[in-house]
């Protein structure tokens, strides 16, 4: 990219994380510069179209009607090079391989430190796929894994390997606590994921997540 600083535009439906990744690429002004951000996937497409950035930098889940591996699609379809890195909190091999899947640059986690991540979005821009270090080996596995036909109940829906065990348990009939005990997660960690579960099966409600996994024989 020469001696010029990544241009980046940054979209997450959290100020405050936008805030902190603003603080965190600071030391990195010679390298990386922040030219713009978004906290919805509908305003961030008009800004990447004006500004033309070297990297787009979305979180997964995002507000509103459309999620970040939305964005990623439309901006790769509107412009093939476009170069878009998926920056989430879960460390999870569906959601990486559905951002490949949506033409994503990379997939990175939340949690990477800050020299590797610059170093990350550098190499994307350079016109590599990039995947976090720390999924890197998980992902290889995960990816024989899928190749051999051997995956969660529910991979053939884009449901996660988490979704499969939460949608699981809601077919067993256990509330959004019961479940979070049962997981050892917080209550909120499984409400956003039954969400991503209404989403994936197009539906509105635990009797129709219900009624998707029954007729498509998920669980056996």
């Amino acid at each position: 990219m020469g001696n010029q600083p990544l241009r980046l535009v940054m979209v997450d439906d959290h100020e405050m994380v936008l805030e902190g990744l603003k603080a965190l690429l600071a030391r990195f002004r010679g390298r990386v510069r922040i030219v713009a951000q978004s906290v919805t996937a509908d305003d961030a497409e008009p800004l990447v179209a004006a500004l033309d950035p070297d990297v787009v930098v979305s979180d997964v889940r995002l507000r509103g009607s459309a999620s970040g591996l939305d964005l990623c699609r439309r901006l790769v379809e509107s412009d093939p090079r476009r170069r878009v890195v998926l920056l989430s909190a879960y460390d999870d091999e569906q959601y990486l391989f559905q951002a490949l899947r949506a033409g994503a640059a990379g997939y990175l986690l939340k949690s990477i430190d800050r020299e590797e991540l610059v170093r990350q979005l550098e190499r994307a821009a350079d016109g590599e796929t990039v995947v976090d270090p720390s999924m890197a080996g998980r992902a290889v596995a995960a990816a024989a894994r899928l190749q051999a036909g051997e995956f969660w109940p529910g991979a053939h829906l884009s449901l996660t390997q988490r979704e499969s065990e939460v949608l699981a348990l809601v077919v067993a009939g256990l509330s959004n606590r019961a479940i979070a005990g049962k997981l050892v997660v917080g209550e909120e960690t499984v409400k956003s994921h039954v969400r991503g579960i209404f989403r994936k099966l197009d539906v509105n409600d635990r009797a129709g997540a219900v009624a998707v996994a029954l007729r498509e024989g998920i669980f056996q």
